[in-house]
């Protein structure tokens, strides 16, 4: 897995790619949202374009990504899920846990800042 940042306003966007399967993957991206955290900044979206797979442990690393996030006063949103990663999310219930948008744009503007 590959992790690329970029910012829009006040939302860090973290584009993943390639395969998520946890482990080291999950370790990464704990490590990058506390440095985001440490930085005060709370709002994430995570881009899942380009993941051309996703295993049980992925989406426990997403789960943990959403509790660390929210446990700090922030959130964290997904855009761009693919089919096969949400087949996985709804037969684990957690599209019903995950904000989901269908591009990076419409994620960012779900934060309401005002």
């Amino acid at each position: 897995m590959e992790i690329s940042v970029s910012q829009i306003k006040e939302v860090v966007v973290l584009s993943l790619s390639g395969k998520i399967m946890g482990g080291p993957d999950g370790t990464l991206m704990n490590d990058k949202l506390h440095e985001l955290l440490d930085e005060e900044k709370k709002f994430v979206v995570i881009d899942l374009k380009e993941v051309s797979l996703m295993n049980s442990s992925g989406l426990g690393m997403l789960i943990g990504g959403l509790t660390t996030m929210r446990n700090n006063g922030g959130n964290l949103k997904l855009a761009c899920v693919t089919n096969k990663i949400e087949s996985l999310m709804t037969i684990t219930k957690l599209n019903k846990l995950f904000e989901s948008y269908g591009t990076v744009d419409e994620a960012v503007r779900s934060f309401d800042f005002s």
